[in-house]
């Protein structure tokens, strides 16, 4: 996987197979900072939320951590109090094995829903993680964390401030129950660049917004979604200029971006990767309000599927979506081809060129709705016969 591209200097990383998973396979994975990091995250927005995320929210408070450790297999979530201990000791037994305070480790899972962890076999195996520690292991961290992906996701951007090379590489996995606030995944990413923590969460947080709540795949919001960004200074730029952080700020989005559009693309049962625009909204709220509950609606989906041009799917998604439209104002285009004018349709002519490029791995559609000045997007994908089958024996 070209482990010297992923390496960023003062990290290491170390993947195993626990037994966490029923199928077997790497579960486990630990990425640990040299040196003390500064730390910032972002979780879902969905009221149930997974015990290590409650307890990552606590730890990353003050802004500094020094490791990561995460798996797959078991999301820890709906466990009660008894999933809250498994968090715990899961960190407070690495941390030990590190020498580094508790505090200073962050902790994430995936995977199914309201099993208990199993805390025994995490314990056993964490000496062994701690002894493979190696630099070359970061980019094997996301094999650790995949379920239903397809692919591992890996995002790397190398920019300079105050003089001084940095690298950001970014890892994700994700693929199913993919909607914002982020969706059904996990991504870390790390950055040799000195940064403070307060800088960092907001640029973590301008670039989540801009990419990771930007992507749908089925409409469903996780419990476990978690980013964690850790910044470790080894770079040694110094202190941020304001040009130096913009270019930061944009290099982060850039990976964010990327991981976020692999997410969609392997989206599950996924054949085509589409980008919904809104323009002409009356607010920025309704224009994003458009955008997902077109790039939601199952009709559409099937249709997008089927490279079917069905517009009259799509203005019924904006007339239920609670967004200001008239009928006669709309206009709708499938890439450059303009399928409806005014409301109307404009013919079979356009929809059958439509209909071709809808038969592409990629296309858009926009939506001009003519109300005001406010746009925005979601990229999205088909829903597909295989999304079904994936889903409807996840747990057996």
């Amino acid at each position: 996987m070209g482990s010297e591209k992923y390496r960023v200097p003062g990290f290491k990383a170390s993947v195993l197979a626990a037994g966490i998973k029923k199928r077997g396979g790497l579960d486990l994975a630990l990425i640990f900072s040299e040196r003390e990091a500064s730390a910032a995250g972002v979780f879902t927005g969905n009221k149930v939320k997974a015990a290590p995320v409650l307890i990552s929210q606590e730890n990353i408070k003050k802004g500094r951590a020094r490791a990561i450790v995460a798996n797959s297999g078991n999301a820890n979530a709906c466990t009660g109090k008894a999933g809250l201990r498994s968090a715990r000791f899961t960190i407070e037994r690495l941390a030990k094995e590190l020498g580094i305070d508790p505090g200073e480790v962050l902790v994430a899972s995936t995977g199914v829903i309201g099993a208990p962890l199993n805390t025994e076999v995490i314990g056993t195996a964490l000496p062994e993680l701690v002894k493979g520690l190696s630099p070359d292991a970061v980019p094997r961290v996301v094999e650790a964390i995949m379920t239903t992906d397809s692919f591992p996701k890996l995002s790397l951007f190398e920019g300079k401030a105050g003089g001084k090379p940095y690298r950001v590489v970014g890892m994700a996995k994700g693929a199913g129950m993919i909607m914002p606030d982020m969706a059904t995944m996990l991504a870390f990413i790390l950055t040799d660049i000195a940064v403070d923590s307060t800088r960092l969460n907001e640029a973590l947080v301008w670039g989540v917004e801009r990419t990771f709540n930007r992507i749908s795949v089925d409409g469903d919001m996780s419990t476990n979604d978690t980013v964690f960004v850790l910044a470790n200074g080894v770079a040694g730029n110094g202190s941020l200029s304001p040009e130096d952080f913009h270019g930061f700020k944009e290099g982060l989005t850039r990976v964010m971006d990327e991981l976020s559009t692999m997410i969609v693309r392997d989206g599950e049962g996924a054949t085509k990767l589409i980008r919904i625009a809104i323009k002409g909204a009356a607010t920025a709220g309704e224009a994003i309000t458009a955008a997902r509950t077109v790039a939601n609606s199952a009709l559409v989906k099937t249709a997008f599927y089927g490279s079917d041009p069905n517009w009259g799917r799509i203005m019924a998604a904006l007339g239920r979506s609670g967004i200001r439209m008239r009928e006669e104002a709309v206009t709708i285009w499938v890439d450059d081809v303009k399928i409806v004018e005014k409301g109307m349709g404009r013919g079979p002519e356009p929809e059958a060129k439509a209909a071709a490029r809808m038969k592409g791995k990629e296309f858009s559609v926009t939506v001009d709705l003519h109300e005001g000045k406010f746009e925005d997007h979601i990229t999205t994908c088909d829903l597909t016969h295989e999304y079904v089958t994936i889903n409807a024996d996840y747990r057996t």
